[in-house]
């Protein structure tokens, strides 16, 4: 006889790994502070890049400018404003990948005790089904 309590189960479970669990199952592994930092490192790299991609087309948009008053121009100031810009943006993302991360890291662990109570009604409908030996 089918046991539509455990077919309704099955499915639940099922379509948690398929879809939406993925991610949190590959979340489990690892420990809040280490996935947030490296989610974290990840997004200060990723920041580094864009703006010394954006620095370069900046120059070289402005290339013949600089050519023609590479003797007068205050490097100090420029250098400056530079670095402020970059520490500021690696401030901004950092923090903002460090909440989010977080936050995501958080509802995940929400999500995977939902999905450890449903597999502990399974396994206690199992022990229930099977006989006692």
């Amino acid at each position: 006889m089918l046991n539509n309590r455990k077919i309704r189960l099955m499915t639940k479970l099922a379509v948690f790994e398929n879809k939406e669990g993925k991610e949190d199952i590959r979340l489990s592994k690892y420990y809040k502070t280490d996935y947030v930092r490296y989610q974290v490192l990840k997004s200060i790299i990723s920041t580094t890049v864009g703006y010394l991609l954006i620095l370069t087309l900046i120059f070289l948009y402005r290339s013949e400018y600089i050519i023609k008053n590479a003797v007068s121009l205050d490097y100090k100031t420029i250098g400056s404003y530079i670095l402020g810009v970059y520490i500021i943006l690696i401030t901004v993302y950092g923090l903002g990948s460090l909440a989010w991360f977080s936050f995501k890291y958080d509802a995940s662990r929400k999500k995977l005790s939902r999905y450890n109570k449903l597999l502990k009604r399974m396994m206690k409908i199992y022990k229930e089904e099977s006989p006692e030996s």
